[in-house]
């Protein structure tokens, strides 16, 4: 009987329900508590324990951030104040130290006149990193090259720049923003001569030195590029040109053109880099640097050939296994024992090698890791293609592999740029002991102790997510499998 009644008695809806909420247990703020906080009896108890050191920690530390003063010109003033408005025995931060001496946290022992010239090269250098990093977004590539083109010439202005200083930075700043928009491949060439202008902008002296070892590059480049048909008989004879052109012309030309062309800034002096400009410096260079000569290391790491293969072990095992502390020793004391009696090798250039070597062992084999990833079938799809190696790892294999290695690589530039504070003991002004046992060495602010730890950590925070925040980005642009 039941079965003749499901036959015969139409049961399919002729009309659709409504679409209902979902219950309130699954959305919003209470589905996000239970799904996070609150999911079983361990992470329930773990959430109780963090609210609790949460709620500790600001009892212990607001009343000393709310007794803050910020405008004193001593450590007793800020002493006086502190007692006057919250009573005897009351503790505070005395920020006045960074409102009185934040110029020597972030230039060191710079001229202030001369201000202008590391706030230009840091800005512009988000002009340079435009046409390398923000491609694909045109949005954000506005905003990055908008907020660098005011920022560069504003604070320029305010820092005092010579009118014709502003004129030649506001024409080439409308320039390059130009070639960023309407001639990518014009602002990668700009991108890569930008090294030489900053070390113009920032040590100063002509412009033709810097000029003339840009040159030298050029000359090898083209000769480079004559003679590619031999192979690596070319790239030694483009190393031989621009190594002969650096040793024996560069210097007499660069006196001749400055003679017919004077242009030249004050000279600076490395001793007087110090606080965020030298930790910028060194970290920028060397992450620049790191990751190019990582990738040739992680290629001869897997080569077959042994002698190349002997060599990337035993120098990446070798830096790995040295802390990055005796290399900057090496570099302070012992590399000049080792140079022609009076060559005067920059203690700043030499601290960047040293750590450009150290990052760039563990760069290697950060990228060998993205390389092993691959499975062996893409290798051997771009041989059935007839790529040849270099084709073959441009194209194909280092694409995949840097993708892969992108979080390693990023890890990699943040803990090279904390590590610039170990130039601390090779006598350079590192923002994070050095100068601050300087500035609390005054008389004035003798006994300040947490601030200046706070202020510089507040920087190095802002500059260290903004690099993993854009990593972040990039891995989700690079995700093309999953679209």
């Amino acid at each position: 009987m039941s079965e003749v009644h499901a036959e015969t008695v139409p049961f399919v809806r002729g009309t659709m329900l409504p679409e209902a909420p979902p219950p309130a247990a699954e959305r919003g703020a209470i589905h996000w508590l239970r799904a996070n906080l609150f999911s079983g009896w361990v992470n329930t108890i773990l959430t109780f324990v963090g609210l609790f050191v949460l709620w500790w920690l600001f009892q212990h530390f607001y009343p000393w951030f709310r007794h803050s003063v910020w405008n004193a010109s001593s450590m007793a003033e800020c002493r006086t104040l502190i007692t006057e408005r919250w009573g005897e025995g009351a503790g505070g931060g005395c920020f006045g130290l960074v409102r009185e001496r934040w110029n020597q946290f972030l230039f060191g022992f710079y001229p202030p006149a001369e201000y202008w010239r590391p706030i230009s090269a840091f800005w512009l250098l988000f002009l340079a990193l435009a046409p390398v990093l923000f491609t694909e977004s045109r949005k954000l590539r506005w905003i990055v090259v908008g907020v660098a083109s005011v920022m560069a010439f504003a604070l320029s202005m305010l820092m005092g720049a010579p009118d014709p200083v502003l004129i030649c930075l506001a024409v080439g700043i409308v320039l390059w923003v130009v070639l960023i928009e309407y001639i990518p491949r014009a602002a990668l060439i700009v991108s890569v001569i930008f090294p030489f202008l900053a070390v113009w902008l920032l040590w100063g002296g002509s412009i033709w030195g810097p000029a003339t070892i840009l040159a030298g590059a050029v000359l090898g480049l083209a000769v480079w590029g004559a003679l590619s048909r031999f192979g690596a008989l070319a790239v030694l004879a483009g190393l031989a040109v621009a190594v002969l052109w650096w040793w024996f012309l560069s210097s007499q030309a660069a006196i001749d053109l400055q003679r017919l062309l004077p242009l030249e800034l004050p000279k600076m002096e490395s001793r007087g880099f110090g606080g965020f400009l030298l930790a910028i410096t060194i970290g920028v260079s060397a992450i620049v640097m790191s990751l190019p000569l990582g990738i040739i290391l992680a290629l001869a790491r897997q080569s077959d050939l042994p002698i190349v293969k002997g060599f990337a072990v035993i120098f990446i095992e070798f830096i790995r296994g040295v802390p990055l502390i005796t290399l900057l020793f090496v570099a302070s004391l012992l590399l000049n024992y080792f140079l022609p009696p009076g060559t005067n090798f920059d203690i700043i250039l030499r601290v960047i090698i040293m750590v450009t070597l150290f990052a760039s062992a563990y760069m290697a084999e950060v990228i060998r890791g993205g390389l092993a990833s691959l499975p062996r079938g893409q290798y051997e799809a771009a041989g059935a293609l007839g790529l040849n190696y270099w084709k073959m790892q441009r194209l194909i294999i280092l694409p995949q592999a840097l993708k892969v290695s992108i979080p390693g690589i990023v890890g990699t530039f943040i803990g090279v740029f904390k590590d610039t504070t170990l130039v601390t003991f090779v006598g350079l002004f590192d923002p994070l002991k050095q100068l601050a046992d300087t500035i609390r060495a005054t008389f004035e602010w003798k006994g300040a102790y947490w601030e200046p730890y706070i202020f510089s950590g507040l920087i190095f925070f802002i500059l260290c997510f903004s690099m993993s925040r854009y990593s972040m980005y990039l891995e989700q642009r690079l995700k093309r499998d999953h679209r």
